[in-house]
């Protein structure tokens, strides 16, 4: 994290912090759906466990913000009570590995709609995987499991790529990001419309 700036750094811990209480609260809910729908009760809503990645890589846009981002989450919501224990800071590294490795294969310089809809992805295929040898997901039939990583794709797509990308966007037109590189490229983007109406 050479290259990265102090206030980069308060500001992805600020968020990750933030969405740490929230995905407690959304384990919680989680929980409650499984207890009426089992495994697939989780499956709608798991992409909100992403988001923090796709806004902190999004918002930053720095090799290892995604990773880094969704690790430190996992870790204050261990502190919280996260029913999983110190299991939830491996599941948040699972997780922000998948989106990590999208945002590398973009060589961490494309962060648009199609790319951060991927990344959500990303972190569905991660979490699958993992939740296939440590959750038992593995026993269940072949048709049920592709339901389930169909629907937790959607969901880590939609609830991560893009409600993480409205969020980001929504903060950053208050202006509370100018810092940032989202901040600066909006910034940009408000001056090139300016000089074309002639402003």
């Amino acid at each position: 994290m050479k290259s990265w700036k102090v206030r980069e750094i308060v500001v992805m811990s600020v968020i990750s912090v933030v969405f740490a209480v929230i995905y407690l609260l959304f384990t919680h809910f989680g929980n409650v759906l499984a207890g009426f729908f089992g495994p697939m009760g989780y499956e709608p809503i798991y992409g909100i466990w992403f988001i923090v990645s796709i806004i902190a890589a999004y918002i930053i846009r720095k090799p290892g913000a995604a990773l880094i981002s969704e690790t430190i989450a996992a870790f204050v919501e261990c502190l919280l009570g996260n029913p999983s224990g110190p299991m939830v800071i491996v599941v948040g590294l699972v997780q922000g590995l998948g989106a990590e490795a999208v945002f590398l294969a973009a060589r961490w310089r494309v962060y648009s709609l199609p790319i951060l809809l991927l990344a959500g992805m990303g972190s569905s295929v991660t979490s699958f995987i993992y939740d296939l040898f440590v959750a038992g997901y593995a026993a269940l039939s072949p048709g049920y499991l592709l339901l389930m990583l169909t629907i937790r794709l959607f969901s880590g797509a939609l609830l991560a790529g893009l409600l993480g990308k409205v969020i980001s966007d929504s903060l950053a037109y208050t202006g509370v990001l100018n810092g940032m590189a989202l901040g600066k490229e909006l910034k940009k983007k408000r001056k090139q419309v300016s000089q074309h109406a002639g402003f």
